[in-house]
């Protein structure tokens, strides 16, 4: 196994374990802001809507670099427009939330 064979295999391997830590940082994130957003809900807390929604933003945003890291390591064209469709997905309900948390903090 030459240099570059042996590169190409620790990019792959340390894209992929950082793929995972994003993956993992953005569901932590999701999961926490959901219950989170659930216990101002039950004490009626008028912000309820503004920190579930930057909660959910945040996790997006790590699960975005993740999708983003993804394209280092894909080969066929199949495989780019999956992960360029869910980048374009992704980036869309985050311009979204960020578009309600505006939105929520003008009233």
């Amino acid at each position: 196994m030459n240099l570059l064979h042996w590169l190409e295999y620790a990019l792959d391997n340390i894209v992929e374990l950082a793929i995972l830590i994003f993956e993992f940082i953005g569901v932590g994130i999701i999961i926490f802001s959901g219950i989170r957003g659930f216990c101002l809900y039950l004490r009626r807390s008028p912000l309820t809507k503004l920190t579930l929604a930057k909660g959910l933003a945040m996790g997006l945003e790590f699960k975005l670099g993740s999708e983003i890291l993804r394209t280092v390591v894909v080969r066929e064209w199949t495989e780019i427009a999956t992960v360029g469709g869910i980048i374009v997905l992704r980036a869309a309900l985050t311009f979204l939330i960020y578009w309600e948390i505006k939105e929520e903090e003008k009233e």
